[in-house]
């Protein structure tokens, strides 16, 4: 770069640039460059996020990959990357409607999309998931009875740091409950704890 620098002067009429000048040129280019990248990096982080009224109108099933709203049904031409979750979030901010595509172009699991296809993309409701209220957390209790019923979230290792203070003394309450695999527990079991 430093060569191309100096035939470039050169053709320009400039011949008494030493070689450190050229460098110390290149270096300020350098910082000059990464310091644009750096600022339009950080200026893309401090955007603001659409507003609530804006987020509901996108909801309703009419977002496109511009800010244009696009009404569904609608046609979309496969791009090079893309998948079925990704062009769901596209047009409905969920990947969970991929489902949806899948079966409004008669696609199986097994199905691929390549880039240039056209797929109909339906009007439908939203999906998002749904996080049960009644799913039990695990906690930090400790666990003193001689037997523990499991709840969803537990593992062994976490019921032995629980009753021993110790999570490597697993193999004691995998003995004492015959486990064939000790990575396999399931809620609602109950568990000795030899003591």
């Amino acid at each position: 770069m430093e060569k191309d620098l100096a035939k470039l002067l050169k053709s320009l009429g400039i011949d008494s640039i030493s070689e450190g000048t050229i460098r110390l040129v290149v270096g300020v280019l350098t910082v000059l460059a990464v310091g644009v990248l750096a600022y339009n990096v950080f200026k893309g982080q401090n955007q603001t996020p659409a507003s609530s009224n804006e987020t509901k109108e996108s909801l309703t099933g009419t977002l496109g990959e511009s800010k244009t709203a696009v009404a569904l049904p609608a046609q979309h031409t496969v791009e090079s990357g893309e998948t079925l979750w990704s062009i769901a979030e596209k047009y409905y901010q969920s990947g969970y409607n991929w489902i949806d595509i899948a079966k409004a172009n008669n696609l199986t699991g097994s199905s691929v999309i390549s880039a240039g296809g056209k797929l109909t993309i339906p009007k439908t409701e939203v999906i998002k998931p749904v996080v049960s209220a009644s799913t039990p957390v695990v906690t930090d209790a400790k666990i003193a009875s001689e037997k523990y019923t499991i709840i969803r979230g537990d593992t062994l290792w976490s019921i032995t740091v629980r009753a021993y203070g110790d999570g490597y003394q697993w193999p004691k309450i995998a003995t004492a409950n015959k486990l064939a695999n000790p990575n396999l527990i399931h809620a609602d079991n109950i568990l000795v704890i030899p003591r």
